[in-house]
């Protein structure tokens, strides 16, 4: 710091709008405790060194910056004269950590009154002690308030999570129960068809061949081709057609089982061309109980699957059974809070994933990152819906630096410039009343910032929304234990 002290003119000290209400003694005890000094640009203090001074500005022009994953970030920039930062809460004694917690410094020569900290609480608790203990339950309330609102929002995510889950959940069970039902039906059906063939005058080679027939059927169901709509109604008449061509009933009926199965006309002609002709309508019968029974135990396969990823996207989302520091993918992160959200998301926004898989792994606390990921998938979701209901919601993913880019991109009407600095305050929402706590985005910060040591912006227009999280590609140093709660931003600190 290169500071050159100067005279403190009590007359000038007095036009400050801090002091412009103090009496000429009072003043005279600022001028007598405090100093006027006189920075060139440059630094004035550095963020997490202990605050030592309250500055107040004469004339100048300072700019506030906070650290964030290794970069000063600015964070404020005013010539306003008056302006004030550094041991602002020197009052609270021993109760915080007395540091800064921004870093200053100015851009032309600049003058400041300064008065040592323990001046500054001395001066707050003799001359106005209500006041003080009122800054002091307002910073503790606000904070203990904000902890447990925090608390609050995270359960009222958490309940929506779980009614999307269940949702999603109870459309795979509900199609896995009917088809057990179903398959329990057919295989009845089969065991007395089977009855019937036994009892019949069926030779041992037609009934070998028949069983060979079947088991062709089974491994063509396996490899059936997905086939267009139009493609599908083509097939269905044909094969319809021919079962009624060789005298099998109720073939419209059978068709559409065997165009799922993937077997055609031809296929008939070779089942035509092994059996016997006064066989063919109970040998078809037959092959239709097996495909049928090969599509049901399909849709139980697809729809456990089904179940077993929302259980394992559940566990990834909670981060079960995981250290809560380690090393992640940010992809499995992100497809596990999307698949979570789905139900939220619907089919009216079109998802658009940009992943780069090349991303290294980030040191991270997982569980946490996927609150960030709730809540910005939630105002986008949100915000698009504002325009309609229809809109595009792209996930990105890229490297800029030695930091790890998530970018979500939102269709909505935008954040309007005059609230856009506001957004990531406590308590701020544009939502309507009941609908949001203003907490999303705070959290969103904090977890981004103050744990991880990254950098959470919004860039705007109408049409094109972009909250854009910047991770370190390594363990940032002051510790990644750092509570989320630790260190308030610091924009208010210049007015």
């Amino acid at each position: 710091m290169n500071a050159q002290v100067m005279p403190c003119d009590r007359q000038e000290i007095g036009s400050l709008f801090l002091f412009e209400k103090l009496s000429p003694q009072q003043l005279g005890r600022l001028c007598a405790e405090g100093r006027v000094e006189r920075f060139e640009p440059g630094p004035v203090y550095v963020e997490g060194s202990p605050a030592t001074c309250f500055y107040v500005m004469i004339e100048g022009t300072v700019v506030l910056s906070r650290r964030v994953g290794g970069q000063d970030v600015e964070v404020s920039r005013t010539s306003q004269r008056g302006v004030y930062a550094g041991a602002m809460q020197a009052y609270l004694g021993d109760q915080v950590p007395q540091t800064y917690n921004n870093s200053m410094r100015v851009t032309e020569p600049t003058r400041f009154f300064v008065l040592p900290a323990q001046s500054f609480a001395d001066i707050m608790r003799e001359w106005f002690p209500m006041a003080a203990h009122l800054l002091e339950g307002l910073f503790f309330g606000s904070r203990n308030t904000q902890r447990a609102i925090g608390q609050r929002e995270r359960l009222l995510a958490l309940g929506s999570l779980s009614a999307g889950l269940t949702h999603e959940l109870n459309n795979p069970a509900a199609a896995a129960v009917r088809a057990t039902a179903t398959l329990r039906e057919r295989v009845g059906r089969m065991r007395h068809k089977l009855s019937l063939i036994t009892q019949g005058t069926y030779s041992r080679e037609a009934l070998a061949s028949l069983i060979e027939i079947q088991e062709r059927t089974a491994e063509r169901v396996a490899k059936a081709p997905a086939l267009s709509p139009l493609e599908a109604a083509d097939r269905e008449d044909e094969i319809s057609g021919w079962l009624d061509d060789h005298g099998v009933p109720e073939g419209w009926r059978i068709a559409p089982t065997f165009v799922q199965a993937g077997l055609d006309t031809d296929w008939l002609e070779q089942v035509a061309a092994t059996v016997d002709e006064e066989i063919l309508p109970g040998a078809v019968g037959w092959l239709n109980y097996t495909v049928e029974t090969e599509l049901l135990m399909d849709e139980i396969d697809d729809s456990t699957t089904r179940i077993s990823h929302l259980v394992d996207a559940a566990k990834q989302y909670a981060q079960l059974d995981r250290a809560p520091h380690r090393d992640v993918d940010v992809h499995e992160l992100l497809d596990s809070t999307l698949l979570m959200l789905s139900g939220k998301i619907g089919p009216q926004v079109h998802l658009v994933k940009e992943y780069d898989r090349s991303l290294p792994e980030v040191p991270a606390f997982p569980a946490e990152l996927n609150q960030v990921w709730t809540n910005l998938v939630d105002n986008a979701v949100q915000a698009i819906r504002g325009t309609g209901g229809e809109g595009t919601l792209t996930v990105r993913t890229a490297r800029e630096g030695d930091r790890l880019l998530v970018e979500f991109r939102d269709t909505g009407p935008g954040v309007p410039e005059e609230i856009r600095s506001r957004i990531f305050d406590p308590f701020f929402t544009t939502k309507p009343v009941g609908e949001g706590t203003g907490l999303g985005l705070d959290i969103s910060w904090r977890i981004v910032v103050n744990k991880h040591r990254g950098s959470l912006e919004v860039d705007s227009v109408p049409g094109d929304t972009r909250f854009r999280v910047l991770l370190p590609l390594t363990t940032p140093q002051a510790g990644a234990d750092a509570r989320p709660e630790d260190g308030a931003r610091t924009t208010e600190e210049s007015s």
